[in-house]
């Protein structure tokens, strides 16, 4: 079922957390926070929205990086329910990823930044107030045309330039996350 983010309350400070990558080691947010930002982004294996944009996303991420922004991506489902999503599967998909895929077990991450759907973008400035809180581009379950104006890459652009974000955001929309009971 799709799930829309909410519109964004800004300027909070990004919650920290450790948790296991694909790459078999524990991560922190301070540990892979970008200089001049970073983006936090909820995502899964098995969800059309996520697929849709993955390439988009692995792109955008190489780009930033540039700019000093990182690309954190954490998947928060329960992998009982939605075994494709699974850490053992998170850690097939990972080699096509240019950035860190993180598990979020316990739900605890999600429920602490709010998210509701994947993918849900979360961008931090330098100190790691949330200025940013939208989609990637105009993608839905199909990937937006060539083109199509690069929403969370400008975002971020502008926020590692200038500590501030867009005036204007647009909601991210996708599968909701999948909660244990």
């Amino acid at each position: 079922m799709a799930a829309e983010a909410p519109a964004a309350d800004l300027g909070w400070l990004a919650a920290d957390f450790q948790l296991p990558g694909t790459d078999g080691l524990t991560h922190g947010l301070h540990e892979l926070a970008g200089e001049r930002g970073t983006v936090v982004a909820f995502i899964c294996n098995h969800c059309p929205y996520v697929k849709a944009i993955l390439p988009r996303l692995v792109r955008d991420a190489r780009d930033l990086k540039s700019l000093g922004v990182a690309v954190i991506a954490i998947n928060s489902n329960d992998t009982e329910t939605y075994p494709e999503d699974s850490f053992e599967r998170m850690v097939e998909l990972a080699p096509t990823l240019s950035f860190p895929y993180l598990y979020d077990a316990s739900q605890a991450v999600a429920t602490a930044y709010g998210a509701v759907c994947t993918p849900d973008f979360f961008g931090f400035d330098a100190e790691l107030r949330l200025r940013y809180r939208g989609r990637l581009d105009a993608s839905r379950k199909e990937t937006a045309p060539e083109g199509t104006a690069r929403e969370l890459y400008e975002a971020m652009r502008l926020i590692a330039e200038t500590g501030r974000g867009p005036s204007r955001q647009n909601v991210s929309i996708g599968c909701s996350i999948k909660w244990r009971e």
